[in-house]
């Protein structure tokens, strides 16, 4: 793992990390050639590349009494542990409502009307690994918003839907589940099919043929984010506890070849210990293989001189999952300006995060925490402005929009004030 200290080599360094998450011409190439068969050959498309990709012919549609037999094969300890996570999950989200408003001026009354999404779909990994937790992250905050119709996508490799990921769907009522994966899922949520109705949004992680596709399907749905690999930097000085960095570091390594797992620190001590950590811990990893490249790839400690110089590297990554773990973390808090989750000090561990603190953990990558947000309730909602002048009011303002209306020439919207005036 890379050791960083010279200015120039953390810049190279971080411009090799954002190229990580551009999909190359090829592969968006080969997304668009299965979005436009899905989009013309609906259903026939569908079981030419999931009969390709994941070797089977089994129906699309998963029956709701499948999803039930598989739930049962779920141990009691590993259903209470999916409980105990919606229904912190479903208390956080809660929090995120947003409720309808107006006020009056006068003769006018203006305001906003918040109603959810009438339909969605949501796409659950399961090529290298399933991911129940993410089918909880998805939909909780999709029925806390109150969208009427979910639709789910996970793929199935040799048809076998994994028991927990049915057991999620199942404690939550999910009764239109399909097996379907990759950029050929997105299309047929985005464009639907003869089986499978069209969307409004589609939302979920993905590999990079879904990414890809979510992105080129944007604006014949509404997506939530672009997600990309795995993502954890950790701020920390003298006083972290370099067993606790090393394990949350491989937290994320583990997921795949391309995921990051940055440190960020002042000491250089630590920084040398950090390093012989993961040597020792890597040992105990049955996905050690997976870690290592990872780290090799797009591992890296990296060396600065204050903590205020370590925020300013946090807000050019921007990274998906932020741990500070300094003497006074919060003290931190106001400098950091990018990033997808922030946890503060030795015991809040990103996995935490990922399963049962409450907050989501579809969270922007790739250096979008610049612009984009964690997956929430606002999410699935959408506004409406509400716009009511009585004639009162209208005489107020009138002449300020035939003003406005007619030096941009638009003689037509100068002439909807005009014939309302009385003569």
């Amino acid at each position: 793992m890379l050791i960083i200290k010279d200015k120039t080599e953390i810049q190279r360094f971080i411009k090799r990390l954002c190229k990580r998450s551009t999909s190359e011409p090829e592969i968006e190439e080969n997304v668009k050639k299965i979005l436009n068969e899905v989009k013309k050959k609906g259903y026939k498309a569908l079981i030419k590349y999931t009969k390709l990709f994941d070797r089977h012919g089994l129906p699309l549609k998963i029956e709701p009494e499948e999803i039930k037999e598989k739930a049962k094969e779920v141990s009691k300890g590993v259903l209470n542990a999916l409980k105990f996570a919606a229904q912190r999950i479903r208390k956080f989200h809660e929090r995120q409502i947003e409720k309808s408003w107006k006020y009056k001026e006068g003769d006018i009354v203006l305001g906003q009307i918040i109603r959810p999404l009438h339909r969605i779909g949501a796409y659950v990994p399961g090529g290298k690994a399933s991911y129940p937790s993410t089918v909880l992250m998805n939909i909780i905050p999709a029925q806390v918003a109150g969208v009427s119709e979910i639709a789910v996508c996970v793929p199935t490799p040799r048809g076998e839907i994994n028991p927990t990921v049915c057991a999620a769907l199942e404690l939550l009522d999910i009764k239109e589940v399909y097996r379907i994966g990759g950029a050929q899922a997105i299309g047929a949520l985005a464009y639907g099919t003869e089986t499978i109705k069209k969307v409004d949004k589609i939302v979920g992680p993905g590999n990079i043929y879904v990414a890809t596709a979510k992105k080129l399907v944007f604006g014949e749905v509404d997506i939530d984010m672009i997600a990309g690999p795995s993502e954890i930097m950790i701020v920390a000085d003298s006083s972290a506890n370099p067993a606790f960095i090393a394990s949350d570091m491989l937290s994320q390594a583990e997921h795949d070849e391309m995921a990051s797992s940055i440190l960020v620190t002042t000491s250089e001590k630590l920084a040398y210990e950090v390093k012989k950590e993961i040597s020792k811990q890597l040992k105990t990893l049955p996905k050690a293989e997976i870690a290592k490249q990872s780290l090799k790839n797009f591992g890296a400690i990296v060396l600065v001189q204050s903590l205020e110089e370590a925020t300013e590297v946090v807000n050019k990554i921007a990274p998906e999952h932020l741990e500070i773990m300094t003497e006074n973390s919060e003290e931190l808090l106001p400098m950091v300006k990018n990033a997808g989750a922030i946890f503060l000090g030795p015991w809040s561990t990103e996995p935490i995060g990922d399963y049962v603190a409450g907050p989501n953990h579809t969270l922007p990558t790739g250096g979008t925490a610049r612009f984009f947000s964690p997956l929430g309730v606002y999410d699935f909602i959408k506004r409406s402005s509400l716009i009511k002048i009585g004639k009162k009011g209208f005489e107020e303002i009138a002449p300020y929009v035939e003003r406005l209306a007619t030096i941009e020439g638009l003689q037509a919207h100068a002439n909807t004030v005009k014939i309302r005036k009385p003569t």
